[in-house]
């Protein structure tokens, strides 16, 4: 398909959002859509989630990647395609490049994840290794590209990709006619553009909100300034699916026109969200995924309902999960952390322990330390990490301590 801009866009790109769908007939699913009952009740309105983490891949990206293959002419598609990223989009093209008989080369970065690089393979990409962080890998990719006559899939910065992933947007107005709010993660603005141009043609008075890290967040100051802004950190963030340090020129022309507001969330808030998803609605969401969620929990009652949250990949590494989960527990206060100071003698240790058996609270991981420089002759000092029921228990557990006379170090 082509991307049109002689008409007025929003009438413009929603004819071609529509073409994109029929071109995706078969190829992506149509996602289902999920009530949650504890969100619900927070924002006093129906929230749902739109559950692209069980998307084919494991996320959207299928959608923009297979429309803009798709387009390609016989010679382009002889020559193969080329594109680079963490996971996610690597994975969309890898998938979309297999089903369309097309040759596909992902650059993807030296630490990416071990389950994603497989799964790229697994897909029928040649994955090539490149570059400590997203741009490096980028900018080797785009080299190849030029060096081999291959076409280079940008991740979000083409009308083509903008417009597969506005079939997101047709979907939530067909599964949830009522919505009055969408929240959907913003990286460099791809998804949320296409949902954006899509549903605003059909449903004007449907509020868009973007949600970026904190860390990452280069839209506020780009929409500030009126163009897309470079952010002069390194992204940081645990929500690599939206750890873009500058936004796309095509998305944000799209977003600073039609996306009503973009909010930032924290680490903190990305982590309970992830948590909520695994706990409350069974679902496996990557922090990227669960930024929506985190902004829903952040501030519940500034949301108009019916909102549909977009959960837009459920691609993450276990070991990373795993981090982040005791992260989420933590920032919930039902993991606590903590070094107790006790006199280095018999029975010390076990008389620690036993005020803690009376403070219901469970042993996870325990570490004895005697010889630290920061120690003196007769002491040693225990770190304990423990399973508590909330930030009152934690309150508890540690005025349960002090009574017996233990000294916690800050």
């Amino acid at each position: 398909m082509s991307f049109r801009t002689s008409a007025p866009f929003p009438s413009l790109i929603l004819d071609d959002v529509r073409g994109a769908q029929k071109i995706l007939s078969g190829v992506a699913r149509a996602t289902a859509m999920e009530g949650s009952r504890h969100l619900s009740e927070l924002v006093g309105a129906p929230v749902q989630f739109k559950c692209e983490n069980l998307q084919r891949t494991g996320s959207f990206k299928l959608r923009g990647a297979y429309v803009r293959i798709a387009g390609l002419t016989p010679e382009e598609r002889a020559g193969g395609v080329v594109a680079a990223s963490a996971g996610n989009h690597a994975q969309g093209v890898a998938l979309a490049s297999s089903l369309l008989g097309v040759r596909s080369t992902v650059f993807m970065p030296v630490g990416a994840p071990l389950p994603k690089v497989a799964a790229t393979r697994e897909y029928g990409a040649e994955v090539r290794l490149h570059g400590q962080v997203v741009d490096e890998t980028l900018a080797a990719a785009q080299e190849y590209a030029e060096r081999a006559g291959a076409v280079f899939i940008h991740p979000f910065d083409h009308p083509d990709i903008i417009a597969g992933q506005g079939t997101v947007g047709l979907e939530i107005l067909e599964q949830c006619p009522e919505v009055r709010t969408i929240v959907v993660g913003i990286g460099g603005g791809g998804l949320a553009a296409g949902i954006a141009v899509a549903v605003k043609a059909l449903r004007p008075d449907v509020k868009i909100i973007g949600v970026q890290a904190a860390g990452a967040a280069a839209y506020p100051p780009s929409l500030a300034a009126g163009h897309p802004v470079a952010l002069e950190a390194v992204p940081q963030t645990m929500a690599d699916g939206i750890k873009v340090g500058r936004p796309g020129d095509v998305p944000f022309r799209l977003i600073q026109e039609l996306v009503d507001e973009v909010r930032t969330v924290t680490e903190d808030e990305l982590s309970s969200a992830l948590l909520l998803c695994l706990e409350r609605a069974k679902l496996v969401v990557e922090p990227a995924g669960a930024s929506p969620v985190a902004a829903l929990l952040s501030d519940p009652k500034s949301f108009r309902g019916p909102v549909v949250a977009v959960l837009s990949g459920g691609n993450v590494d276990p070991l990373l999960m795993q981090r982040i989960l005791r992260h989420g527990l933590a920032a919930a206060g039902r993991y606590l952390s903590l070094r107790v100071r006790i006199v280095d003698r018999p029975g010390a240790l076990a008389a620690l322990l036993a005020t803690l058996s009376g403070s219901d609270a469970n042993v996870l991981d325990i570490s004895h330390v005697r010889t630290e420089p920061r120690l003196g002759l007769t002491e040693a000092e225990v770190e304990l990490h423990l399973e508590t029921k909330g930030p009152e228990h934690c309150e508890e557990v540690a005025a349960v301590l002090r009574g017996a006379g233990h000294l916690i170090v800050e």
